[in-house]
């Protein structure tokens, strides 16, 4: 799924923590990055004494042969073992001795701990050091492993215990969420996510502020979702909070509003995301965030240019380019990002010399990045550059620009869906241009991914199906392309009823395949309720209305006759009276790849 930036949490907020053994909470501060919750800092048990010297820093002498009595099996059994293995373990990280030696000392940590644990009583030590292994195994980039370590973490506490264990609860739940996010099953880490909630406004009560922190968390997860009527209502709900406990204008309430102008943006409420951000911006200004005030001027440009008030949009994006060349330096990605935006301006208003050189400032910075640029951040830039490219029939420019995009990213935890989305816009690139059989590996690897990360529900992934069905049918695999249609239709009738266009232009795909197949009566029932809806919902002045109805009469008039007719070939079937392109676009409304 594509990257979200979110608002810093400002440094004087609480962080959201768990009172065990001493302990801080294992999860990560509620942001929009998901990233594996970091080490603890602190020792879990009494403070580490100079007297009790540690195995691994007595000396630099070569250890002995000899095995470790403290590593060995039988002392597991020994309850003060656990707490001084789970020190080492931090003491390890903390020394930059690597995580590997340190995931050894946890994983026995636990295993002490579960040992000593009394039957039928449940271990806020062991759930911390599972917590602690987890973190350590996602460090290592494995984050299979973290999760079974997790899953067992969140079955330790009982909640209705106290605070201790609720709180022992809601931290697991949200670093297993954590987690999953990092392997890109976006559902799995979201249901993780509300359960934690859940568990910390039983314990905390609604109105209290962390649970207002982890509200807009999980607000921001719904959004990288798509999600954004939930994103919405728990976006309130953060508002509300904060307006109770934080001063007017506050850095809370500005953050909390940009990401409400960010939901309202994406729902085409435009005049309501224009609000927010100003008051947002006004916020920033009263508290001297000149960065921050310059990144919704930013976003205020992109809601003018939404609402085609051109020269509004550039004047706001003038006003951050000047703030961050000033701050940050000419060959920052910010300012390469506002170039981004400048050049979509002025394609949109046709100034293409103008938007082409903005493209080739801002690809010049993307080829030198400063240090701390993220690969994420040029990315994304090449990404939208490519979008450029493509609308001014560049199409081999910008598939080099996506190509380098995926490239980046590939290496990259949690960016699955991300790198699906930039395959899908390849494949349709490749089949613009009539490379087929590269646009159907294209799209088959980007349902690949949206498989494994949960997407298979979602409406992008309906219409990625589409697409590839329609690379199949030029392959002349038809009937590979009817099971794409079909699951197509299902789920595009689900996520955006029957009535929308690109569930219909399923239809008429898919009524195509069927007549191809001999199926003319199948073909015929679809026609049937695509014309209905037509006729009882969306009117007959639409284009394509005349077409479907023609077709449906030819059916008709052919299923009179008998059955051993020889089917249409596919070539004439999609279009015909041409075999161009263009044309093809033209009968049949399901071409257009809409993200």
């Amino acid at each position: 799924m594509p990257g979200l930036v979110s608002v810093k949490t400002p440094p004087e907020n609480p962080p959201l923590r768990i009172s065990i053994s001493e302990a801080p909470t294992l999860r990560s501060e509620p942001g929009i990055s998901k990233t594996p919750s970091p080490l603890p800092k602190k020792p879990p048990s009494p403070s580490p004494s100079r007297s009790k010297p540690s195995p691994d820093r007595r000396s630099k002498k070569p250890q002995s042969e000899s095995p470790n009595p403290i590593l060995s099996e039988a002392s597991l059994d020994n309850p003060d073992l656990g707490p001084f293995l789970l020190k080492l373990a931090r003491d390890t990280i903390a020394s930059g001795e690597g995580p590997t030696k340190a995931l050894d000392y946890a994983i026995r940590a636990a295993k002490s701990f579960e040992r000593c644990a009394v039957e039928g009583e449940p271990s806020l030590d062991l759930a911390m050091s599972l917590h602690v292994l987890a973190a350590i195994y996602c460090s290592l980039g494995r984050f299979e492993e973290a999760v079974p370590v997790l899953e067992r973490a969140i079955q330790v506490p009982d909640v209705p215990r106290g605070a201790d264990h609720a709180l022992a609860a809601f931290s697991g739940h949200m670093q297993l969420g954590d987690t999953f996010s990092m392997l890109g099953q976006v559902d799995r880490s979201i249901a993780c996510y509300e359960e934690g909630l859940k568990i910390q406004i039983e314990a905390l009560g609604d109105t209290d502020p962390r649970v207002g922190e982890t509200c807009r968390y999980l607000a921001e997860a719904h959004v990288q979702a798509m999600q954004f009527d939930r994103a919405e209502e728990l976006c309130k709900k953060t508002l509300e909070i904060h307006r109770v406990h934080s001063e007017p204008a506050s850095l809370e309430e500005a953050a909390d509003r940009r990401l409400m102008a960010l939901i309202c943006e994406a729902k085409g409420d435009y005049e309501a995301s224009l609000e927010h951000l100003v008051l947002a911006s006004m916020a920033m200004i009263a508290n001297g965030q000149d960065n921050e005030v310059a990144a919704i001027d930013v976003s205020i440009g992109n809601i003018y240019m939404s609402l085609c008030r051109f020269d509004e949009a550039i004047f706001s994006y003038q006003k951050a380019l000047t703030v961050f060349k000033s701050a940050k330096g000419d060959n920052h990605p910010s300012v390469a990002s506002v170039f981004v935006r400048l050049a979509d301006l002025y394609h949109r208003t046709g100034k293409l010399r103008e938007s082409k050189s903005y493209c080739e400032n801002a690809l010049r910075i993307y080829a030198k990045p400063v240090p701390g640029t993220t690969a994420e951040e040029i990315a994304g830039g090449l990404s939208e550059i490519s979008a450029i490219y493509e609308s001014v029939d560049e199409p081999e420019e910008a598939l080099k620009l996506l190509q380098k995009a995926m490239k980046l990213l590939e290496d990259k935890p949690g960016q699955q869906s991300t790198i699906a989305g930039i395959e899908a816009r390849m494949g349709v690139m490749y089949y613009m241009t009539g490379r087929y059989e590269e646009a159907r590996s294209s799209f088959g690897s980007a349902i690949a991914k949206l498989r494994a990360s949960g997407e298979r529900k979602s409406s992008f992934f309906g219409v990625v199906l589409n697409q590839m069905g329609l690379a199949c049918v030029q392959l002349f695999k038809i009937d590979e392309a009817t099971e794409l249609f079909e699951e197509a239709r299902g789920i595009l009738e689900q996520e955006c009823g029957p009535c929308h266009q690109d569930t219909i232009g399923v239809y008429s795909n898919l009524a195509a395949t069927y007549d191809a197949m001999g199926r003319v009566d199948d073909a015929i029932e679809i026609l049937e309720y695509v014309l209905k809806l037509r006729e009882e919902k969306l009117g007959i002045a639409n284009p394509d209305f005349e077409d479907e109805k023609r077709r449906l009469a030819e059916l008709l008039k052919e299923a009179g006759k008998t059955r051993d007719k020889k089917a249409k070939s596919l070539e004439n079937l999609i279009d015909p009276s041409s075999k161009k392109k263009k044309e093809v676009t033209k009968r049949w409304p399901g071409l257009g790849f809409r993200i």
